[in-house]
């Protein structure tokens, strides 16, 4: 086999964006490890910004996630302040480009005169190259990389649409390995534009990612065969999934906004026994939950697993704090470096722990 190549993990959430650069040559520990600001964030503050001075903007560049640039690109053509985007960076606040133009943003591909531009995208090379740079870091050849896509929809449900996608997964079989993608599904178009931008790398859903990686705390590790419930609480989504070594039984995904520790207990609760329906999840606010075909192995998913920025909400649930490598805020990045691994049939701990003891 080929020596491993460096690899760069990267986690974008609405909040922040985490990176891992794996290098197979170090102890994970040492590798470089940040959380820094999420692009959407960054990029609606140049947004808010040009709103203060009344400066028109032109928004150029990839579709990305929404959320707060979304938020503050509406709010700027509420104002009555002009807003243009070409087409690929208009689809980041709706799927429908006619629907975008309903807000009052013109389509345009060259940006009007004395327009600031606003150069949209997951993949903020403009930030992150300097740093690797200043660091003598070289850039590695090959990226994993997590976004949270809900498909293109530019009619229905995005919702709806969302949940299809995971439950096709669990009728394929629910082979976690499967949710690595080097050529993901055609409709998961916000995955499509983080290859444009990074043609040798791979992408992950970030919920998924989180799984993956709370599957790399030991503790988590030792009871995959009798199977875990991991739940992902993201600063907008939550992701609850019933796993085993490596493959996942049922997804329950909701809005973290939505729960309370208790409503979050209760819906666990049900979904570890298999009692929770796709309808009433969805008539919450969510986007469902769904189950293998087979049905839950008996007995199973006794240990209920906690990961994520708003793990807080937990804290009074009693429920294990997964911290892979002592660094939760890294569990999407550790879960990517895991699941390209195995990829390569290379567990993560053999990997992991392969330099400790020289």
């Amino acid at each position: 086999m080929e020596p491993l190549e460096p690899l760069l993990a990267l986690d974008v959430g609405s909040g922040t964006q985490d990176l891992f650069l794996w290098d197979p040559q170090q102890v994970a520990e040492n590798c470089l490890q940040m959380v820094l600001p999420s692009p959407t964030r960054m990029l609606a503050k140049k947004v808010r910004e040009a709103t203060r001075k009344a400066l028109p903007i032109h928004l150029t560049g990839f579709l990305m996630g929404g959320g707060p640039v979304a938020w503050a690109i509406r709010e700027h053509a509420k104002a009555g302040l002009e807003v243009t985007a070409e087409p690929q960076a208009a689809l980041t606040l709706h799927d429908n480009l006619e629907h975008v133009e309903e807000m009052g943003i013109r389509i345009l591909e060259d940006p009007p005169e004395h327009s600031r531009v606003i150069p949209m995208g997951d993949i903020q090379r403009g930030i992150l190259g300097p740093i690797l740079e200043k660091l003598e870091i070289a850039e590695p050849r090959i990226w994993c990389v997590a976004v949270q896509d809900h498909g293109h929809q530019p009619y229905g449900s995005n919702r709806e649409f969302r949940f299809q996608h995971w439950r096709k997964l669990l009728e394929q079989g629910g082979d976690l390995s499967a949710t690595l993608y080097k050529d993901p599904p055609s409709y998961m178009t916000r995955m499509l534009s983080v290859l444009r931008q990074v043609p040798q790398g791979l992408v992950m859903d970030t919920g998924m990612a989180a799984i993956h990686g709370a599957m790399c705390d030991p503790l988590v590790d030792r009871a995959l065969e009798s199977g875990v419930l991991i739940v992902n609480l993201g600063n907008q989504h939550t992701l609850g999934a019933l796993v085993t070594r490596e493959r996942v039984w049922g997804i329950f995904e909701h809005h973290t906004g939505a729960l309370r520790p208790e409503t979050l207990k209760l819906w666990m609760h049900r979904f570890r026994l298999g009692q929770v329906d796709w309808q009433e999840v969805m008539d919450d606010g969510g986007h469902g939950c769904a189950y293998h075909p087979q049905g839950l192995p008996r007995g199973a998913f006794d240990l209920t697993v906690v990961t994520g920025p708003r793990r807080e909400l937990a804290s009074s649930l009693g429920w294990h704090m997964a911290a892979p490598l002592g660094n939760m805020m890294l569990s999407g990045c550790f879960g990517l470096v895991r699941a390209y691994l195995q990829a390569m049939d290379i567990a993560w701990p053999q990997a992991h722990g392969a330099k400790i003891h020289e």
